[in-house]
């Protein structure tokens, strides 16, 4: 034997209701009663119809209207005289509303006894319809007005059912009818009070209705039908990746419940609870789903966790001082002059010390707890031995829920790892002893941020995601895009790491999208190779301060910034990234090569912090310099000296330089071929080499700043003060007989010349070399770089570290390699 029942968007539109009327068709267990919501909307219809009339507007329009979503309704499903039937039961109900609403103009006052004679009709009009559209079906249907059975105490909008009394009142009904018995469509939500006055059981008080009944009559379940498939592991508006519970206990649902999941209303499960009855939550729109099911003990899940719900727009309040330390009574003082002005607590910690203690309470009950509190507490705050009170407000709990929580070390180190590691500040924690609920308090901006990373860290503990923005999509940024593009799906089957494109630009056009961006069409777009008009998401101008406010707005888990410019301008916001837990991944060598206390900044937050700032591509493109020194660095190497070719233009340039062709001939070739920036004196003046030399000594522990680097200038003045490249060129060609005579002397003892640069004892420098033939460098070819590091341990034979140090799908796949080490962080 089942109960059911119906929420309010199984039965307020015409598609819904035939999926209701399918579902009955098909029981084949006896269905002795079936619990109806107010169609969707409706009790909120007759709130604003009743502040209308007590403000003397003008409500006759709204109530024909009302009546009309009804008649229409009923309608889709009757015809002739059942119609006509059907019509006047609602007509009739609809002047019983109308003359409450005539005297409520006269008196001018909504009082919460008035208001739940009002919202009591929605359920009215719902069950009589449903149960008139039943029967033309050819199922036996009659209309039960549920308030002689439920019985409540007199706490009007949110009465509280008095079991026993229901209970017998219930029983008795259904033992005196006749067999069969028809199907009763009963009215949710409404009640009488014991005085006989009409209540309500507060908003989600039909499923409660429902258990109230099935408890009553020992069913062997009670299904409530609603418009989701059953209980999630979160909230899908919040949470994208949450999937179905299969199974909880009576007290997850109802930690769950009370925490702020909304599928079920929270004091729904204790008659269920005091008869031992299964709640089975199910989808109205998939009745071939199997839901949710409640029972006493669930079965066991493959996760430490069952869910995670939330509650924001809470305020938290804090008392403390010495008058709380070992104070017999304080806190049934505190407790009772809250209970007093009927203000409910919604979460309560208090710290070891016993200095302090703070709970959680609605908004709107602020005012009064602090006024209840300085009155009872008087005498201490005027003695001190209690501070002033201290509020927030914006609050959110978020609880983590499950049984097996017990059975599992590191569940509390994981779900603050996940939130710390996130930039999420945690207000207050609570735990129960029996280790059934974990609830931390934060901010309500990082609500939704800190479910997702808790819910990944859980139940999608095998799949790292990164959300991440980009900006720049030139030669780097767009064959990054390209890489990520090509293997975003091989990541996510074989790694389980997920690359989610969140925000592109460059310096003129910039888009977002929080579902994910299509890597290949950010690029074309933002790169104006395809009309604006042709983007999902709207195209704006790029400006780097709206770019990162939008990104820190998003407030997402897990969230990476990728720089792919050279500009010092970008590079000057990474601190402010990393202060909002946003890892930064970049080749753009400008905020390691400028002050030396703005790299410290950078490093020691990420450091301190655990937020990744990754840059393995500003030396050497994608070759792992930087985590070789690192890594030597944290085994307790001592690194003696670094000689390194950096510069990839240089090396290709020197590496040709054999005397078949002159020097200037030689960087002409190598601007042609791409190796050069558009202007070669960008690569020519050593400074960018340069800047990667810098770079490494601060890797290797160097206090250095960029003046101390010493450069040996391989041109002279008059090529850089070329207006123009042609006159650049004219001046080249000035100095290759310069270039010649050293190259030739050079090769008269068997040598070759190198830019090579040289870190030693706290110094570094970089200039041009004559290299034996057995030298490392001489093995360079076309634009390798190469790295010889001598350590205590690399002594007699050095550590080399050789290949290609530019071109852009090197230098893209080292930052692409860089954003995956983000994910894996996360583990």
């Amino acid at each position: 034997m089942l109960v059911l029942k119906f929420g309010g968007t199984s039965v307020g539109e015409p598609k819904a209701l035939a999926h209701l009327i399918n579902i009955i068709k098909e029981k084949k267990e006896p269905v002795p009663v079936m619990v109806v919501s107010a169609l969707a909307g409706v009790t909120d219809s007759l709130v604003d119809l009743g502040q209308k009339a007590a403000a003397s507007q003008d409500y006759a329009q709204a109530v024909d209207a009302l009546l009309q979503k009804h008649s229409s309704l009923m309608a889709q499903f009757l015809t002739g005289t059942a119609y006509a039937a059907a019509l006047e039961k609602i007509k009739t109900l609809f002047g019983e509303l109308n003359r409450i609403l005539d005297s409520l103009a006269v008196v001018q006052e909504l009082s919460p006894r008035l208001l739940d004679t009002l919202m009591s009709f929605g359920e009215q009009f719902a069950a009589r319809l449903i149960a008139d559209i039943l029967t033309a079906q050819g199922i036996q249907a009659l209309y039960l007005d549920t308030r002689p059975l439920m019985v409540s105490d007199s706490n009007f909008n949110k009465a509280q059912v008095l079991l026993e009394p229901s209970f017998l009142a219930i029983k008795t009904f259904f033992e005196r009818l006749p067999t069969p018995a028809p199907l009763y469509v009963a009215t949710g939500f409404i009640a009488r009070s014991v005085d006989g006055a009409v209540t309500t059981l507060g908003r989600g008080g039909s499923d409660l209705t429902a258990t109230v009944f099935g408890a009553a009559l020992d069913v062997d379940e009670v299904e409530i039908w609603t418009d989701v498939d059953g209980i999630l592991t979160a909230d899908p508006r919040m949470v994208k990746a949450a999937f179905k519970i299969d199974s909880l206990s009576y007290a997850e649902a109802m930690e769950l419940s009370h925490a702020g999941a909304k599928v079920i209303y929270p004091p729904t499960i204790k008659p269920a609870l005091k008869k031992g009855i299964p709640i089975r939550i199910r989808n109205t729109f998939n009745p071939a789903g199997t839901g949710t099911v409640i029972t006493s003990t669930a079965a066991k899940n493959d996760y430490p966790i069952r869910g995670i719900s939330s509650r924001s727009g809470l305020a938290m309040v804090r008392i403390q001082g010495s008058a709380l330390i070992g104070s017999a009574g304080f806190s049934a003082r505190l407790f009772s002059a809250l209970a007093r002005q009927k203000i409910n607590i919604i979460l309560i910690t208090q710290s070891s010390s016993e200095y302090s203690l703070c709970f959680a309470i609605l908004p709107q009950d602020l005012a009064a707890t602090e006024a209840a509190l300085q009155e009872e507490f008087a005498s201490e705050l005027a003695a001190g031995s209690i501070s002033e009170l201290v509020s927030e407000v914006d609050c959110a709990v978020i609880a983590i829920v499950g049984v097996q929580m017990k059975h599992h070390a590191g569940t509390s180190g994981k779900i603050f790892h996940a939130l710390g590691r996130n930039g999420i500040n945690i207000i207050a924690i609570a735990q129960g002893s029996s280790e059934l609920n974990i609830s931390a308090v934060v901010s309500a901006h990082d609500e939704a941020k800190a479910l997702n990373a808790i819910h990944e860290a859980f139940f999608l503990s095998t799949t790292r995601s990164v959300n991440l923005f980009v900006v720049g999509v030139g030669l780097i940024g767009g064959t990054l895009l390209e890489q990520i593009a090509r293997q975003h799906d091989s990541l996510a089957a074989h790694y389980q790491i997920r690359i989610n494109l969140i925000g592109v630009g460059n310096n003129r056009k910039m888009l977002f999208r929080q579902d994910g961006l299509d890597p290949l069409l950010a690029r074309h777009i933002v790169r104006g190779e395809l009309a604006p008009e042709k983007s999902e998401v709207p195209v704006e101008d790029f400006n780097l301060t709206a770019f990162i406010e939008r990104m820190r707005s998003f407030n997402l888990p897990n969230t990476a910034f990728c720089d792919c410019t050279a500009s010092a301008e970008i590079a000057a916001h990474y601190a402010t990234m990393l202060q909002a837990a946003i890892a930064v991944v970049t080749p753009n060598k400008k905020a390691n090569s400028g002050t030396l206390e703005y790299y410290r900044l950078l490093t020691g937050y990420s450091h301190d912090r655990g937020i990744p700032y990754l840059y393995e591509t500003t030396v050497c493109a994608g070759l792992p310099v930087i985590s070789t020194l690192r890594d030597l660095f944290l085994s307790g190497d001592h690194i003696r000296r670094i000689e390194a070719v950096v510069s990839g233009t240089l090396s290709f340039i020197f590496n040709n330089f054999d005397g078949s062709m002159p020097f200037s001939a030689l960087v002409r070739e190598a601007k042609a071929k791409g190796y050069t920036e558009p202007d070669p004196r960008d690569d020519l003046n050593a400074m960018d080499a340069a800047r990667k030399v810098l770079i490494l000594a601060r890797e290797c522990g160097m206090a250095m700043e960029f003046s101390a680097v010493s450069i040996e200038p391989l041109l002279p003045p008059a090529c850089f003060e070329a207006p123009t490249l042609e006159d650049f060129f004219n001046e080249l060609e000035k100095i290759d007989a310069s270039f010649e005579q050293r190259r030739r002397e050079a090769a008269a003892v068997g040598k070759a010349l190198r830019y090579v640069a040289v870190i030693e004892d706290s110094k570094a420098s970089i200039s041009l070399r004559a290299e034996k033939a057995d030298s490392p460098f001489r093995t360079l070819v076309d634009s390798d770089n190469m790295i010889v590091i001598t350590t205590d341990r690399y002594s007699k034979l050095p550590m080399v570290i050789k290949g290609p140090g530019a071109g852009a799908p090197v230098t893209a796949g080292g930052v692409f390699a860089d954003i995956v080490r983000v994910a894996r962080t996360l583990v």
